[in-house]
């Protein structure tokens, strides 16, 4: 039985429940591989300056770019909850309607980040050199914009139209199509860093361009797909319950690139450049590890919005129970993975620098035990969304990360030196665990899905 087959209002077991997110769990697989792959051209062949400049400003423009998981997570949730009501009429319109939103809004995001791209970069604590680094590649990510934010939103979407497997691949070919680049234009062309951000906006294109066609595209009524392109249905409530639901999406992605800036300011002031390039390292490898939460989390969302839309409550039980079963397995294992070959993860990056190859697989041993609980959390978030309950999921998003993490960050290195910074993540995220659980037991009268 193909995919195709697998729809919203389905009952799930285990087997159809990961063919159902496997597409969604592959696309965030291959989106984080592709931004490896960008930071191990760059370190190894234009310099750990750029690379430690690319680590530096990346976070400046995911905060900008964190409006494509605000209005696609929370889009979706509410585009989902309306399918399961019956009125398809109505899904479409808002669809429509979120879609010309979202591009006005990346327009704009895109000049304000253009504008102060250069003073950012020096308040993180850029000098000389590195300065121009940052602005060279965040300007070529910001004048293309709109493609970081679109590929975001449709592939929330994707999900929601019953196509989770459009999405895996299409990401799968911008990844190739980044990977390439990546080595044609930093080793063949010697463009440096510049040449790994054009690499980045080729892929970013393909992977907005092509959703954007397939939900244009003119078909026969009777091939269309269950949501397409066309009148918007303008409903500011509608606007404002997306903005409410996909909240803690976008506090989420803000709160990590604004505790990835606070771990920046430590790291340079406790080890300079040697330690923001190991940070980078282990972000890469915590992205792809958190790719699976992730990707799981978000095909799993539209299926529990519309099953929440249609007042179906045994299956909220049957998919709550097997999402937890599934996380907690998985868990364990990349903590496993991440114990057993820390010292071949930091030798792709750095087996050139014996000192900073020591330090690397050091932190990353401490820094990846944080991904024992972080699956719960991100769970829960997604969970919360899904439900349409944006502000109890931006509560469990803005604590884990702005709070617990970003405290544990600027308190324990004052006990413990650059110790303290490797366990600040997890020590924030194992008090956010409590918080997700204590949210989760109280809210599972009104939602019946325990």
């Amino acid at each position: 039985m193909s995919d195709k087959n697998i729809e919203l209002s389905d009952h799930f077991d285990y087997r159809r429940l990961l063919r159902f997110t496997g597409p969604s769990i592959t696309m965030m697989l291959f989106l984080s591989v592709y931004g490896v792959v960008d930071g191990l051209m760059v370190s190894n062949y234009v310099g750990t300056v750029p690379f430690a400049a690319l680590n530096l400003i990346w976070p400046y423009v995911a905060i900008i770019g964190a409006i494509g998981f605000m209005m696609g997570t929370g889009g979706s949730a509410l585009v989902a909850k309306i399918m399961g009501e019956g009125d398809m009429v109505k899904a479409r319109g808002v669809f429509s309607f979120l879609v010309y939103t979202t591009l006005l809004i990346s327009i704009l995001g895109a000049i304000f980040g253009l504008i102060y791209i250069r003073p950012v970069a020096i308040f993180l604590g850029a000098e000389g050199s590195m300065i121009e680094d940052c602005v060279e590649y965040g300007s070529i990510l910001l004048y293309l914009l709109p493609t970081y934010i679109f590929q975001v939103f449709f592939q929330s979407f994707l999900v929601t139209a019953e196509k989770p497997k459009w999405g895996m691949w299409i990401t799968i070919l911008a990844g190739v199509t980044n990977a390439v680049l990546d080595y044609v234009f930093i080793a063949m062309f010697e463009w440096g860093l510049a040449g790994a951000a054009w690499a980045s906006e080729a892929g970013m294109i393909i992977a907005s361009v092509i959703p954007f066609l397939y939900f244009i595209g003119v078909r026969k009524k009777s091939t269309r797909p269950k949501l397409y392109l066309g009148r918007p249905h303008i409903d500011m409530k509608a606007l404002w319950k997306v903005c409410s639901n996909g909240l803690s999406e976008f506090v989420m992605n803000i709160s990590i690139s604004v505790v990835s800036m606070i771990y920046m300011y430590q790291l340079i002031r406790w080890s300079g450049e040697n330690g923001v390039s190991a940070y980078g390292i282990m972000m890469y490898f915590a992205f792809i590890f958190c790719s699976l939460f992730i990707g799981y989390s978000m095909g799993i969302a539209p299926v529990i919005s519309y099953h929440y839309g249609a007042q179906n409550h045994d299956e909220l039980k049957n998919l709550f129970r097997k999402s937890t079963k599934i996380i907690l397995t998985s868990s364990f294992v990349v903590v496993l993975l991440s114990q057993l070959f820390a010292e071949q993860l930091a030798g792709v990056f750095v087996s050139y620098d014996p000192e900073l190859h020591q330090l690397t697989t050091h932190a990353l041993r401490i820094y990846m035990l944080f991904l024992l609980v972080a699956g719960i959390n991100t769970f829960s978030s997604a969970l919360f969304t899904a439900l349409n309950n944006g502000p109890i999921s931006c509560l469990i998003a803005l604590s884990r990360t702005v709070i617990f993490e970003a405290g544990s960050v600027m308190i324990l290195p004052q006990f413990f030196g650059m110790e303290g910074i490797w366990w600040s993540v997890v020590a924030g995220e194992s008090i956010a665990v409590c918080l997700a659980i204590i949210l989760i037991r109280i809210y599972k009268d009104k939602y019946q899905y325990i």
